[in-house]
């Protein structure tokens, strides 16, 4: 784990409420839209990788998914979401780490990332964040992502970001992914401003072992 990613993000959720951060979504539609087109069953295993800060994994809770994980670099924003989801923390697996030095002790259905993938400019840590994808995800499993579209911004939180339409996405993530759809939508930050968004869903479908 890099400790000063670390630091940052640490930073940013003690210098700043959940609902005044810029990715802050009362209502995560989009992604709950691409979950229910996945058709994942109630009690399929579902990881929420960078899913502190975001209000998904309540709205999962409450429609019934019971085998969810919340990934993220950050303590406090885990701690911020444990004692936000009180005692329905207890069916919520919370993972402190750097998405790409993760070591999953099991597979999942369904890989959700909202924002995360884009703050890997370097393409090593593109690279280990696609092995520990297929470490991580069944083989026939769903990964859905989404990153800044070309239009967005170039920059979040003080960091680059690398920016992405679902045809470079899908090219970075390789032949193992099948595309199954995918849009841009538009974002509006708690402070007003506009961000394209490009949201894909893809099939992991292994064409030799992973």
């Amino acid at each position: 784990m890099s400790e000063a990613t670390k630091a940052h993000w640490d930073g940013v959720y003690k210098r700043r409420a959940l609902n005044d951060v810029s990715w802050y979504q009362a209502a995560p539609t989009k992604s709950l839209e691409l979950i229910h087109a996945s058709g994942v069953g109630r009690d399929a295993s579902i990881i929420d990788v960078g899913g502190g800060a975001s209000f998904l994994v309540d709205r999962l809770l409450s429609e019934g998914y019971h085998d969810l994980t919340v990934l993220d670099i950050s303590a406090e924003v885990l701690r911020k979401l444990r004692d936000r989801l009180g005692p329905s923390a207890e069916h919520v697996t919370l993972v402190q780490s750097d998405v790409t030095g993760f070591r999953p002790t099991r597979r999942y259905a369904l890989w959700h990332d909202r924002a995360v993938f884009h703050f890997l400019v370097d393409h090593r840590d593109r690279a280990r964040y696609v092995t520990v994808l297929k470490q991580a995800l069944l083989p026939g499993g769903h990964l859905i992502i989404a990153t800044f579209g070309p239009e967005g911004p170039e920059r979040c939180s003080g960091l680059p970001v690398q920016r992405y339409a679902a045809e470079s996405l899908a090219q970075t993530l390789g032949a193992d992914f099948t595309p199954v759809e995918s849009f841009f939508d538009v974002h509006h930050t708690p402070s007003g401003a506009s961000q394209q968004f490009t949201f894909c869903r893809f099939r992991y479908e292994p064409r030799g072992a992973s």
